[in-house]
C-alpha cells in the first residue's frame, strides 16, 4: 500500500508569513498604493511589516485619514461581507511587506481552520472597538485630546508589544486629517506639547509616555 500523505499542521503564523496557493507577498515601497477607493474588492491584505495609511475621499473631493495600520493588521476584510468595491485607499507610509490573500482562500481557511478563525475574529472585534472609540473621541473630546490620543496610538503606547515612540513619517497635515481639524491648530498643540516635554521633533517626531497626561486630564 502507498504510504498515507501526512497533512502538515496548520498554524496561523505560518499561514500569514509566506506566499502559497491564493496568497502573494507584495514588497511595497513608500507611497505605493495597495488598493484604491472604488477598486473591485476581491482580496484581504495582511501587513507583515511596515505601516499603511487608509484614506477616504468624499464626493466633494476632501480627503481624510481614517487609520494607520502596522504589522499584524488586516485591511480589505470588508470583501468577506459581500462588499463589492473598496471604500478606502491604502497607501504605504514606509517600506512594507504585504500578504495578499484572495477572497476565496480567506473564506476557505476561516471555515477549515478554527485557530485562524479565532485569530481573525479577535482582530475584527478589536478593530470594531477601536472604531467605536474613535467615534466617541471625535464627538466628545477636544482637538487637543484627540491629537494626544492619536500620537499615543501611533507610538503603540497602551498596545501589546514594545512602544515605538519615534514616528518618522507622520506630518502635521496627516494628523490634522486624522483628528478633523486644521494644520495650524495641530501646529499650535504640537508646539505646546514640545514646550511641556511631551514630544520632541526635529525631522522626526518622538512621543513620550507623559503625553498621556493630556488624555487623562479633565
Amino acid at each position: 500500500m502507498a504510504p498515507t500523505k501526512l497533512r502538515h499542521k496548520f498554524t496561523s503564523q505560518a499561514f500569514l508569513a509566506r506566499a502559497g496557493p491564493g496568497k502573494t507577498v507584495m514588497k511595497c515601497p513608500k507611497r505605493y498604493t495597495i488598493c484604491s477607493q472604488g477598486d473591485k474588492a476581491s482580496a484581504v491584505y495582511y501587513v507583515q511589516a511596515g505601516k499603511v495609511k487608509l484614506t477616504v475621499v468624499s464626493d466633494q473631493g476632501k480627503e481624510a485619514v481614517v487609520a494607520i495600520l502596522e504589522a499584524g493588521d488586516f485591511l480589505g476584510e470588508q470583501c468577506l461581507t459581500g462588499q463589492l468595491v473598496r471604500t478606502t485607499t491604502a497607501t504605504v507610509l514606509e517600506d512594507a511587506s504585504i500578504l495578499r490573500i484572495t477572497q476565496e482562500t480567506m473564506v476557505r481557511i476561516l471555515r477549515e481552520e478554527p485557530s485562524f478563525n479565532e485569530l481573525f475574529l479577535k482582530y475584527v472585534l478589536s478593530h470594531s472597538l477601536r472604531v467605536e472609540e474613535d467615534l466617541v473621541d471625535q464627538l466628545f473630546n477636544s482637538s487637543e485630546k484627540r491629537l494626544a490620543r492619536v500620537l499615543l496610538l501611533l507610538a503603540n503606547f497602551g498596545k501589546k508589544g514594545k512602544p515605538q515612540p519615534t514616528l518618522p513619517h507622520v506630518s502635521q497635515e496627516m494628523l490634522a486629517d486624522m483628528i478633523g481639524t486644521t494644520r495650524p491648530r495641530v501646529n499650535f498643540f504640537m508646539n505646546k506639547f514640545r514646550k511641556l516635554g511631551f514630544v520632541d521633533y526635529n525631522g522626526t517626531l518622538r512621543v513620550h509616555s507623559s503625553l498621556l497626561n493630556v488624555v487623562l486630564h479633565d
